[in-house]
């Protein structure tokens, strides 16, 4: 959080990202890319190849932003059927879906979208069983698992559906054991980790809590909390790990990045994020985990920018 504790922290977390690359190697490290076309926050971000897709969120409307990583440009595709925000987003065999969100200003929605980089064309899928906004989506073996979120009478939503892009259906799992909105989730080695967020739509009542799907058994667990308490946050997987970046809370937005490795079962800090922001996406291509757009400030700010994270490397 931009404040001076979590400065200090940040600071440290730095300088032991550089102790623990060791002689010789790569340190891990933040760096600038081009920043979007439009200034957003809770937008909804998946990558498809090369190519990052912004979609949604304050600020962005329908419009569909493409960042070609390779070229380091930015483009357009065909605007969403519709304006959404607080939505999450997946790659399911070479397209996005866009599932949820709020729509119409705070209306849940259960609206399912399929976005085709091949023909540059949208298409309405089957809705999710439950509306709700601020929820957190991540594939596993082709399904999209959406998860948490806030449904209708603004009450926090424990949902876990799974959508099957080859039949075009939505089934229930196990319900999350802790609902919430405004989390991240993530998988790693076929399981699902469903990290942080806050309670009824609150940055002041953050959580810290990390549960652990796994669909064999379709059973949850919980493991390690996460070290900082937040909302409004992203993750990804890189390098065998989950990163999470940003988030928000009463005093400000957070620069924190935490990995969570689950061979260890612990977490550990990374270098801060260059701007503290909330309501950002996260995605990786290849090596290296984009975090784009998102609030400097808590509550309705934007921005455009676009910063690049490479891990430590011997």
């Amino acid at each position: 959080m931009r404040i001076l504790t979590h400065s200090a922290r940040g600071a440290f977390a730095a300088c032991l990202a550089l102790a623990m690359a060791g002689h010789g190697s790569v340190h891990a490290e933040w760096s600038t890319a081009p920043a979007m076309p439009s200034a957003r926050t809770e937008v909804a971000v998946a990558a498809v190849g090369e190519r990052i897709y912004v979609v949604g969120g304050f600020g962005g409307g329908r419009a569909l932003e493409i960042y070609d990583t390779a070229a380091e440009v930015w483009t357009r595709g065909a605007p969403a059927p519709v304006a959404v925000h607080h939505a999450a987003a997946v790659a399911l065999g070479g397209k996005l879906y866009l599932i949820g969100g709020y729509a119409g200003g705070w209306t849940a929605s259960a609206a399912v979208f399929a976005y085709d980089p091949a023909s540059d064309e949208w298409q309405r899928r089957a809705d999710m069983p439950t509306a709700r906004g601020a929820l957190a989506a991540a594939v596993i073996d082709g399904l999209a698992h959406a998860v948490g979120g806030v449904g209708t009478g603004r009450r926090n939503s424990g949902a876990h559906e799974v959508y099957d892009p080859g039949t075009d259906r939505w089934s229930a799992r196990a319900p999350l054991p802790t609902p919430r909105d405004h989390l991240a989730a993530a998988v790693l080695d076929a399981r699902l980790y469903a990290i942080g967020g806050r309670l009824d739509g609150s940055y002041a009542r953050n959580l810290s809590v990390t549960e652990r799907y796994d669909p064999a058994t379709d059973r949850w667990s919980r493991v390690a909390d996460a070290p900082t308490a937040r909302s409004g946050i992203a993750a990804a997987v890189l390098a065998g790990r989950i990163i999470v970046v940003g988030g928000e809370a009463t005093g400000g937005t957070f620069e924190e990045v935490e990995a969570y490795d689950a061979r260890s079962g612990r977490w550990s800090a990374l270098p801060p994020l260059p701007t503290a922001r909330h309501g950002l996406g996260a995605a990786v291509v290849g090596e290296r985990l984009y975090a784009i757009a998102g609030g400097p400030t808590p509550g309705g700010s934007y921005s455009a920018v676009n910063e690049v994270f490479t891990p430590a490397r011997r």
